[in-house]
């Protein structure tokens, strides 16, 4: 036979193994497979479920067959797009349409096993002598490593010596347990994906306009005139999901633009492409920003009412050759201090309304960026200048209020070690030309894993708390000084200022982890916090755990070894520790690392005193609960099937090793038992937790009766809040995370709603729920002028009713301040102004700047060569001592996604192998001639830290660029393959990575390092 990628997807788009083989002529006929699969759907359960892959969150339909009777449990058989999804509408890309084969790969995982130290076997074990073994390993390391008080006497109740990572696709009900699992036990190492990939966005957006997270969602794309993409493929990496840049296209005639280093799939149905260098996105976008303000090509009304542009920066602020003010050279910091406004006597900012205050923001900025002219584009990022103008014009189209632009990016941005500042640039842009809060507008993070931002959202990393709070430091011992230190001040009389809420939401958030244990008297518990002297993110734990200060690990629905950077060095790292924990429901690399693979993981077994245990979990399809999509809908599903054999629901297995845990601590005592005992974990079954019971304590309940400030009830205790404008600071309230409130309420699950319906522009707020209190568009009271009048009437959101703001979406505002009220859009800020000067909001500076990357191809930074790469870039001596240099390695690589492939999942798929089988490597024709190498010759690229063989696809889609006068190559390395899976065995991409994170977020660098290449 000889079947089309699109032939063979077709035929296998309903995912039934049995359906798959008809279809493709391997039974009698499909017209006879196609009646019988019919009759089975009419007698099957029909399950509605989410895609447990990328952040599109589309709607599934899972069919199962089996009435309950004994040998005859439900066991899913077919697997089909929800037509009725907003966003989907019943659509299912090639990983989606294989997700059958994943829930039933013959990869799962079976039953709790054990690698003893030093052995070359898996041995079977029992659920309670797994629970039994670890618990009792997790508390000796606890009570003989526990740090009651640093070195200089602060009472601060961490321990070090263990960590955990937890996932990305597991429920946001999982994630709560995990929070509560890990601080329970007071562990700093503690970790989730969105470390790897989207915590630049965080720290990026959050300084811009308030909320680090997607400003608009997937079907408002549609409504944008010019489009974007940089920094991402939403083609290959969210084809569902770029359904709607194509009707944009179709529609509205929108312009669509990629400028990425490789011509990718999405810029073969783009309008324009350009090339640009990898690592170079900032000073494209600064281009842009200078451009912009160059040509007048802003929306001065939008600026002036709605951004920082007229307040006057401080006096001693400053910039000069790739240094900004208040650098400390030895301690490799910056004190910001001077990275604020001038104040008055009233304590609020000075402003400057005219514009011609030189130290007034706007002028600080064109001052800035004035350097990244055209032709310094081009020098630094290789892209034509024809090229990069015309990506100017097109965005400057969008400065009057009837136009509007939308940028699409993904990990192309975030991993960088300047990712955070890349994405600043991108929402200064959209400020200059209004676009914020506007449908068909914003900065939209296409988040990569299907409930990375759900986890995100729960805190789940080294120093956050939930909803985006921030764990306590060492020195700040007492709550008040916390919270003093936490809720910051009005920056500008009569904002909304909302993060002055913060005791409301922490001491909500205290009663919610510690029960009736937190009291006024205790300060809610505050104590039991473990406080941070660093920080223990992903790559500075693992540095500790290379250094052997590190004992224990637990890995939840997490494949470290496939998916952190210096693969070499993070199975290194790992044969150093005691004993390992997996969760998951595949066998992964990190399970097996210590096993001979030959030149893929060439290690000796019996040097390996790692003890691992591995733990079979459900999957997606085995489990109620919620996941957040990118545009932060918070969508139920329900489970389809139990879990195979003796695998078991993640909240199920935590339960086991905490409540053994406990009751450790209860008969033998040990070092801080409180944290553990006081722990609130009072479900109706504590070894198995039920998800309905831990997304209501999500959302929060009244503790007792609450009244508003007229004194009339609202809520009757023990009820569910209905939003987070109930929640209060004396422990009255109890909620884990306050911008879930209104999720579940007295009404019911609002994460399960089905309405459709579109109340205008593509809002559909009927369907699931969408945090901040079921808004679609952030910050979209901006999409009106000061005095309530549409910028542009056929984009209409909201309207003054006379008393209340009104419309398609719920108003991200005050809903009874009118219109010329004065109060600004940007609610969460202190200014409550869209920040083109970030203030105190970023590490390395309050404008974007341009550094070279820590690989870099070029001798020095044509900006400034004396400061080349970020003086305020974490690296440790180890990975220090493995950077490699341009005169061996001097060739640029950066690591993407394929469609049909999704990170390290789906080579365990069936239906996803047979597509792509093999490892691969993209190159230009001319580096292939020089090399003298041909398509489908096997070829190795290495770094300094290692090497991988692919076969090598010799393309047009990868160019030759002229940098900064030099000839400069770049290759394209697809980063799904492994020495596990159903995939023929192969390399792990990130072996060739450097261990250097962005300087905000601490996420990794792998999009721009360095390689050689040659013919194997």
């Amino acid at each position: 036979m000889n079947h089309s990628r699109r032939r063979f997807f077709k035929l296998c788009g309903a995912g039934a193994a049995g359906a798959t083989a008809i279809s493709l002529g391997f039974a009698p006929s499909v017209a006879q497979a196609a009646q019988v699969r019919q009759y089975k759907l009419l007698r099957a359960t029909e399950t509605r479920n989410n895609c447990t892959y990328c952040s599109v969150g589309c709607g599934m339909l899972l069919y199962s067959l089996g009435d309950g009777a004994k040998n005859a449990k439900k066991r899913i058989f077919h697997v089909e797009g929800d037509p009725d999804h907003p966003v989907s509408r019943g659509s299912l890309c090639p990983k989606g349409a294989g997700v059958l084969d994943y829930i039933h790969s013959d990869q799962r995982l079976k039953y709790p096993e054990v690698r003893e130290a030093g052995t070359n076997e898996w041995k079977r074990i029992t659920w309670d002598e797994a629970n039994e073994r670890i618990a009792r390993l997790l508390k000796d390391d606890r009570d003989a490593n526990f740090i009651e008080r640093n070195d200089k006497g602060e009472l601060v109740n961490r321990w070090l010596s263990s960590g955990m990572l937890a996932s990305s696709a597991a429920s946001n009900e999982t994630g709560v347990l995990d929070f509560r699992f890990a601080r329970a036990l007071g562990m700093m190492g503690f970790d989730c994906q969105a470390r790897l990939c989207h915590g630049p966005t965080v720290a990026a957006l959050a300084p811009s306009f308030g909320r680090g997270a997607m400003t608009n969602h997937w079907v408002d794309i549609q409504h944008a005139n010019v489009i974007l993409v940089m920094g991402g493929n939403p083609a290959e990496a969210h084809p569902v999901g770029f359904k709607w840049a194509v009707e944009a296209k179709i529609h509205n005639k929108a312009h669509l633009m990629v400028v990425d280093p490789r011509f990718n799939r999405t810029a073969a149905v783009a309008d324009f492409y350009s090339p640009i260098r990898a690592g170079s996105d900032a000073a494209f976008l600064m281009g842009v920003v200078n451009y912009l303000l160059s040509n007048d090509k802003i929306q001065h009304e939008y600026v002036k009412a709605y951004t920082n542009a007229s307040l006057i920066v401080r006096e001693d602020y400053a910039f000069d050759e790739g240094l900004f003010s208040g650098y400390d050279a030895d301690k490799k910091v910056y004190d910001r201090s001077s990275w604020t406004y001038e104040t008055g006597a009233d304590g609020y900012a000075l402003k400057d309304e005219t514009l011609q205050h030189p130290r007034c923001v706007i002028n600080q900025l064109k001052q800035h960026v004035a350097r990244y002219t055209p032709e310094m584009v081009h020098t630094i990022c290789g892209t034509p200048v024809e090229d990069f103008l015309h990506v100017c014009e097109q965005l400057a189209t969008t400065c009057v209020p009837n136009r509007t632009a939308t940028f699409l990016y993904a990990l192309g941005w975030t991993h960088h070690t300047a990712g955070a500042q890349i994405i600043r640039g991108a929402a200064m842009i959209q400020l200059l030309l209004g676009n914020v809060g506007m449908p068909g507008g914003g900065v939209n993070a296409l988040r990569g894993h299907s409930n990375i931002q759900g986890y995100t959202d729960l805190g789940l990393l080294s120093t956050r708390l939930p909803g985006y709070m921030n764990l306590p430091q060492d020195h700040q011992q007492t709550l008040d000084g916390f919270l003093a230190a936490t809720t910051p001040k009005a920056e500008l009389p009569g904002q909304v200022n909302f993060w002055k809420n913060t005791p409301a939401f922490f001491v909500s958030l205290m009663k919610d982890l510690w029960g009736e244990h937190a009291t006024r008297e205790n300060n809610w518990g505050y104590d039991w916090l473990p406080k941070w002297d660093r920080s223990y993110d992903m790559l500075a734990y693992f540095d500790l755990m290379y250094r052997g200060k590190v004992n224990g690990y637990i890995a939840q629905g997490f494949n470290p070894v496939a998916a952190m950077p210096d693969s070499r060095k993070v199975r290194d790292a790992l044969s150093k520790l005691k004993f390992l924990v997996i969760i998951d429901p595949l066998q992964t690399e990190t399970s097996t690392f210590w096993q001979n693979h030959g030149e893929f993981n060439d290690v000796n077994p019996a040097d390996i005193q790692t003890t691992v245990f591995r733990l079979p979990s459900s999957c997606f399809a085995e489990e109620n609960g919620a996941i957040v999509n990118s545009g932060r809908w918070l969508q139920w599903h329900w489970a389809g099937q139990e879990p195979p054999y003796e695998a078991r629901h993640d909240g199920r297995i935590l339960g086991g090793i905490f409540m053994r845990l406990r009751e450790l601590y209860q008969t033998e005592g040990g070092a801080c038992p409180e944290q553990v005992l006081n722990m609130r974990w009072d479900y109706h079954n504590p070894f198995d937790p039920h998800p309905e019971e831990v997304a209501k304590e999500a959302n929060g309940y009244a503790l007792a009766d609450l009244y508003d400030d007229k004194g009339q009830l609202i809520l009757k205790k023990g009820q569910l809040l209905s939003d987070f404008g109930q929640l209060r600071d004396d422990g009255t309230t109890a909620s884990y995370c306050w911008i879930f409130a209104g999720s579940w309420t007295e009404a019911g699950n609002q994460m399960a709603r089905r309405d459709n319906t579109d109340t205008g522009l593509g809002n559909t707020p009927g369907w699931a729920w969408a945090w901040p209190a079921n808004r679609r568009i952030l910050y979209n009271r901006a999409s009106l002028d000061p005095a309530g009048k549409p910028w542009d009437p056929k984009r209409q959101l909201l309207h003054w009713d006379g008393k209340k703001w009104a419309g398609a979406d719920v108003a991200d505002y005050p809903a009874g301040s009118p219109p010329n009220s004065g109060v600004s859009p940007f609610i969460m800020l202190p200014e409550g102004l869209g920040r083109l000067f970030s203030a105190k909001g970023m590490v390395d500076g309050p404008f974007p700047e341009h550094y070279e990357p820590t690989e870099s191809p070029l001798a020095a930074n044509p900006l400034h060569p004396k400061v080349s790469k970020s003086p305020v870039a974490r690296i440790f001596a180890d990975d220090a001592a493995r950077i490699g240099t341009r005169e061996n390695f001097p060739y640029v690589a950066t690591t993407y996604s394929i469609t049909e492939m999704f990170r390290h999942w789906t080579k365990h798929s069936r239906l996803n192998a047979i597509v792509q089988p093999e490892q691969f490597v993209e190159l230009s024709e001319k580096l292939a001639a020089k090399k003298g190498i041909k398509a489908g010759d096997v070829i190795k690229v290495s770094s300094q830290r290692g090497f991988i063989r692919g076969k090598a696809v010799v393309t047009k889609r990868v160019m030759t660029l002229q940098v900064d006068g030099q000839e400069l190559e770049q290759i394209g390395i697809p980063c799904h393959w492994g020495y596990e899976g159903t995939t023929r065995k192969g390399f792990l991409a990130n072996t060739l990575s450097p261990g250097i994170g962005d300087a905000n977020a601490q996420t990794p660098e792998f999009k721009a390092f360095l390689v050689d290449v040659e013919k194997a």
